[in-house]
């Protein structure tokens, strides 16, 4: 693999983007802002102590919810034992860097465009990185087992996969990407037995007895969390919010759509397009219609949007004055220094001007996914068949 950072403009993105981490993390720690870096660190720290963070205790002491499982509590200790001036740098930098690789190691039909992608995603990615969120990682794991799976490496695909599955649930949907790639029962297969083999990690503090009682925990606190407050998804937003209560049903209605889509498309799994399409529609899938999706959490619905959008062979008026919408609404608005909070609060947390934007972005991919399984879409000239296994 050619090195990501060989073109000049790259490296000077990267660099100015790694300038404003360091800067916010570090402004962030001193003035002690860091509280979802201490969430992380703390339970991670009760877990090992035996004390069970899933409780309202431990969110009336941090001011906000732990909602991650088990096994991310094992993965993290790494983190949680550094000292607490370093641990929030370690954390934040890694996952920058982490991310800015995930954008420039993409398949090759991206190479022309990935300057472009990280410029637009650079912004929201600065926008996690302030928080210290746990978004980025799951962006990037997405990313990276994508890149993986196009370049015949299923196997560690797989496994990545199933770590941000078993740590934030999210990154499970991606396994059904697998069935566009050879030995798709194998890798499935595989899956499972990834999947086992870190949910039983918890097993080495609570014994195999408690990881019943320590998973019940967890998902309480889930189903408690997702009634507390008012969150960035269609879910909560006019019309659905009339129905909110039922915001299961209407979950998986929309994700059986998308299932009878890509598998009506099932001729086309061979295309390059379809599966970036694919994933692109997926990734969004988990934020618009999540349970507790937050403006920042787009970053990871924008990421499968500059999958789609960067293969088109040309672009409507309308796609691009949407795609430049969405820039400011999600990268500019949301930032103090170039837009006053109450105009942000108004556009984003009263209108949810955003949610309803990428709504609509959401759908175009849905649409193309459609056309895919219809056969009236062309196949873009950077389609290309599933690479062969290299496992």
């Amino acid at each position: 693999m050619s090195n990501p950072f060989s073109r000049y403009p790259r490296r000077w993105a990267f660099v100015l983007g790694l300038v404003v981490a360091i800067a916010a993390t570090a402004i962030e720690t001193l003035r002690l802002r860091y509280a979802n870096y201490l969430v992380y660190t703390d339970s991670t720290i009760d877990f090992w102590n035996g004390i069970n963070p899933y409780t309202q205790q431990f969110v009336d002491a941090h001011g906000r919810y732990f909602l991650y499982t088990p096994v991310f509590s094992v993965l993290y200790w790494p983190i949680a034992a550094l000292p607490r001036w370093l641990g929030p740098f370690v954390w934040n930098l890694t996952n920058f860097t982490l991310f800015t690789l995930a954008v420039f190691t993409l398949p090759k039909p991206f190479e022309q465009n990935k300057l472009k992608i990280y410029l637009y995603l650079l912004l929201v990615l600065e926008q996690s990185v302030f928080p210290f969120q746990f978004n980025i990682v799951v962006a990037y794991i997405f990313l990276f087992a994508y890149s993986l799976m196009e370049r015949g490496r299923t196997g560690w695909a797989v496994l990545f996969i199933m770590v941000s599955a078993t740590t934030k649930v999210y990154g499970i949907v991606q396994l059904l990407m697998l069935l566009c790639y050879p030995k798709a029962l194998r890798n499935l297969c595989w899956a499972a037995l990834a999947g086992v083999a870190l949910l039983l990690l918890p097993a080495i503090k609570v014994g195999f007895d408690g990881l019943l009682p320590c998973y019940m925990n967890w998902w309480n606190m889930l189903a408690q969390h997702q009634s507390a407050d008012t969150f960035a998804s269609l879910l909560y937003v006019w019309p659905l919010r009339l129905a909110l209560d039922h915001y299961r049903i209407i979950q998986l209605a929309t994700l059986a759509a998308v299932l009878v889509l890509f598998f009506a498309g099932w001729r086309r799994w061979g295309d390059f397009s379809f599966r970036a399409t694919a994933l692109g529609v997926l990734m969004g899938w988990i934020i618009v219609l999540g349970d507790s999706s937050e403006t920042h959490t787009y970053l990871i619905a924008l990421s499968g949007y500059m999958l789609w959008y960067w293969l088109q062979p040309s672009h409507t008026a309308f796609d691009r004055v949407l795609f430049w919408a969405m820039l400011v609404m999600f990268g500019i608005v949301p930032v103090d220094v170039f837009v006053p909070a109450k105009v942000h609060n108004l556009l984003n947390g009263t209108l949810f001007i955003d949610v309803y934007l990428y709504a609509i972005a959401w759908a175009r991919m849905v649409i193309a996914l459609a056309a895919y399984g219809s056969g009236s879409t062309t196949v873009v000239p950077v389609s290309s068949p599933p690479p062969r296994s290299t496992r």
